[in-house]
């Protein structure tokens, strides 16, 4: 199947928002007593997205992008360490301390973040596309909720437990996971009226409304047709 317009556009939409969430991350921020890195202002998004394309062009497709996402995550962060290496202009020098704790990444967080990544995107795929099959593609509603439940529930899992296990106290982990839990998936319940109207909008538009009734999902089969 040729890539139409609108696909290219929601590929583009969910690579950009993986990214700027990696980049604006590094900042945390306080609502209500409970402290939150800023990516979860956009990073849930790239779930919303990542159902809109399993819904509509199944998950085959969008196993391709998930990877396709990782890979341009990675060129990101190749490119900031690339940056953050290069000698600083006199002039600039005071300014390259600030730039490395803005941009800078620890290879602890950094390896949670990409196994987090790739565990919470597939499970989400792979339990929508389950349950569109198991609902004949009715209510749609369950399977967007219900498959961000399980990966953003993983993604937060794993991010948390491999990122502080050992530096914040144990006590405090499962509420931090908690925390970001609900408000990762709090975020696509909010987002369900959008999720219809453009879900609908866009089986209409590209003619396409694919079952996954026979596709594997092995993770690792990205050259299937």
């Amino acid at each position: 199947m040729p890539a139409s317009p609108w696909f290219t556009a929601i590929v583009a939409l969910f690579v950009t928002t993986l990214v700027v969430s990696n980049v604006i991350a590094v900042k945390l921020f306080e609502v209500g007593g409970l402290v939150l890195p800023a990516g979860v202002v956009i990073f849930p998004l790239s779930y919303i997205v990542g159902d809109v394309l399993t819904e509509v062009y199944g998950y085959a497709r969008a196993r391709r992008v998930i990877w396709l996402g990782f890979a341009c995550n990675l060129l990101a962060v190749v490119a900031i360490w690339v940056a953050i290496a290069l000698p600083p202009a006199g002039f600039w020098a005071p300014n390259q301390a600030a730039y490395e704790t803005v941009l800078g990444f620890t290879p602890r967080l950094l390896a949670a973040s990409f196994a987090a990544y790739l565990v919470g995107e597939f499970a989400n795929a792979a339990v929508l596309a389950r349950m569109k099959v198991a609902t004949h593609g009715r209510y749609l509603w369950t399977r967007t909720i219900g498959s961000t439940l399980v990966g953003e529930g993983l993604d937060s899992a794993v991010f948390i437990t491999l990122a502080f296990a050992g530096v914040m106290p144990p006590a405090a982990l499962l509420p931090t996971i908690a925390t970001q839990w609900l408000a990762k998936t709090g975020y696509e319940v909010l987002a369900t009226p959008l999720t219809y109207a453009v879900v609908n909008w866009l089986k209409r538009v590209e003619r396409v409304d694919v079952y996954d009734r026979t596709t594997p999902l092995n993770p690792f089969l990205v050259a299937e047709p």
